[in-house]
């Protein structure tokens, strides 16, 4: 029997709502109602691991898994066999596991669409690299802007602004559904906050995925509503919301969990 999870945050329901009416875009929006298997099955197939119907990025790279159809059981078949007996993966959005998985945490995050961003370089802005991870790392710790680990970089393009040297913004690319980039790991050092850093940098980001044809989007959690207004405000618009949830395979794992 499947196990219904009643994790409640910020108020939300687990329970996607019906996108809400957005600005008609040139990309098929159906795709992000599965953003993380659209991506691994798509413009990032090279990171992924995978076996049948179940993918998941390296997990140093981006700890979530995703299944072509949550509702399908063969699905979570070849997700258990993709990540082993006992063991813990984040995975959006389902609500339900079958018989076997177990529910161990979660949440409830939003999902917001480009419908009116001012999209524009920054002149201050840098391309970060490879060389940069220890200072990103620093800065996403004592921020918190979600996951971004030692290899979150290769997913994408992250700008960040520097002040005499030291990295006090950042924000950079993530999932790339077809036709579509999101926008994370937005950012401000608490010392600089106020001053519009993380829209400049959110408008320089946009400014590079428009370029290449594909749509910004992001994703952020349900209670955030400081965030989820700032980016209403700059020309965002809440399409969707849906479950995170932490599950655990059926089994003993012999090697420990994947966080």
């Amino acid at each position: 029997m499947a196990q219904q999870t009643d994790i409640r945050a910020g108020g939300a329901s687990l329970r996607p709502t019906a996108p809400d009416t957005v600005a008609p875009s040139t990309h098929d929006t159906s795709v992000l109602d599965n953003a993380v298997w659209a991506a691994l099955d798509g413009p990032h197939a090279h990171l992924a691991e995978r076996v049948g119907r179940a993918a998941r990025y390296p997990d140093d790279v981006y700890a979530f898994a995703a299944l072509a159809d949550p509702r399908d059981p063969a699905a979570w078949a070849d997700l258990r066999t993709l990540v082993g007996p006992g063991t813990t993966v984040r995975i959006k959005p389902v609500e339900t596991v079958p018989e076997g998985w177990e529910i161990v945490g979660g949440g409830v995050g939003v999902q917001l669409v480009d419908t009116a961003l001012r999209a524009e370089p920054a002149a201050e802005a840098v391309r970060l690299g490879p060389d940069d991870v220890p200072e990103i790392l620093d800065l996403v710790a004592r921020t918190k802007p979600g996951p971004f680990l030692k290899r979150t970089i290769e997913l994408g393009t992250y700008l960040g602004i520097r002040d005499r040297g030291r990295l006090i913004a950042l924000t950079g690319e993530r999932l790339r559904p077809p036709g579509w980039t999101e926008i994370s790991a937005v950012c401000t050092d608490p010392a600089y906050r106020g001053r519009g850093l993380a829209t400049r940098l959110v408008r320089a980001v946009a400014a590079g995925i428009r370029e290449r044809g594909d749509t910004p989007f992001l994703h952020a959690a349900a209670n955030n509503t400081k965030a989820i207004r700032l980016y209403e405000s700059i020309g965002f618009t809440l399409r969707r919301r849906s479950p995170i949830l932490l599950v655990r395979s059926p089994g003993t794992s012999h090697q420990g969990p994947v966080l």
